[in-house]
């Protein structure tokens, strides 16, 4: 099986390495050239274009930024659309509109391909480890040509429906982090203020109801002020918009989420997109006068 994998970020780096780990051939591509060459000392074929990295390719994986990025790399002037073979697959592992994948998945069925929309939960610490949760939308019988190297990457891989299905449980997922974030660093501000052991604390409640990822792995940063990556604000932020938009357009109300992107959007604009989004504790601290 020939392989495609276009898009080396923070998480899709590790994700590719894992698929070469795995003993899969792989064709790789990324917008900064030089983060190509990892992959490449693994083993992996440079290419120098989407469409490039398309040529005689049963599988794409695309795992980029935002909806324009993956409209641009797949459909635009070099895009892997040009080279995709007829029963092909291309597999989107992005986090992006709704609406932008289901017109992928038109241009591309006007060509005989295939489509799955597959984006992921888990942070890069999942993308490493090869532990991310993957909310797939599309046919179950590509899903089932598919799920090999899927198994590579995740280990929690759910098929949630028609395609961009994917994308609107992604929203969910990123929806139901918002209130977490939040109130998981409003808690441990709760805590920092009062002056008890903060850590003995976290320890107690992490064995009863208020148990969750955020609290065991992201924690940490928010005692200490410090948010090393993880999954950067300023795209945690564009998912959070994604599903806004979403909601808007079903008539759904969410206003815990759009509390979150406004601190998100704040924390953008301040410099802190790059870093992790548990630095939402960055604006309670803050508020509670605690900002050291």
């Amino acid at each position: 099986m020939k392989i495609a994998y276009i898009g080396l970020g923070t998480m899709g780096a590790p994700m590719a390495e894992n698929l070469l780990k795995a003993n899969y051939k792989l064709t790789v591509h990324n917008r900064t050239r030089e983060k190509e060459i990892s992959l490449a000392n693994m083993g992996a074929k440079r290419a120098q274009s989407p469409k490039e990295a398309a040529i005689d390719a049963d599988v794409v994986f695309t795992n980029l930024s935002n909806s324009a990025n993956v409209e641009e790399v797949v459909l635009g002037p070099n895009g892997a659309i040009h080279n995709m073979k007829a029963g092909s697959i291309l597999v989107d592992l992005s986090t992006i509109s709704p609406s932008t994948t289901r017109q992928i998945a038109s241009e591309l069925a006007k060509r005989d391909v295939e489509m799955l929309d597959a984006p992921v939960s888990g942070g890069s610490e999942g993308a490493v480890k090869g532990t991310l949760s993957i909310m797939v939308g599309g046919k179950a019988q590509v899903l089932e040509q598919v799920l090999p190297l899927l198994e590579v990457m995740g280990n929690n891989i759910t098929l949630v429906g028609p395609i961009a299905s994917g994308q609107i449980t992604k929203a969910i997922n990123q929806t139901i982090l918002a209130g977490t974030y939040n109130s998981v660093a409003e808690g441990i501000v709760l805590g920092l203020a009062a002056g008890i052991d903060i850590e003995a604390a976290l320890n107690a409640v992490s064995g009863g109801a208020a148990a969750s990822w955020v609290l065991d792995n992201r924690a940490k940063n928010m005692i200490a002020n410090n948010y090393p990556l993880g999954f950067k604000t300023s795209l945690y932020k564009k998912d959070l918009g994604i599903a806004l938009a979403t909601a808007k357009e079903l008539g759904v109300a969410m206003p815990v989420a759009a509390y979150v992107e406004q601190l998100e959007t704040s924390l953008v604009k301040r410099g802190f997109g790059d870093e992790d989004i548990s630095n939402i504790a960055r604006i309670v601290r803050e508020q509670a006068g605690l900002e050291g």
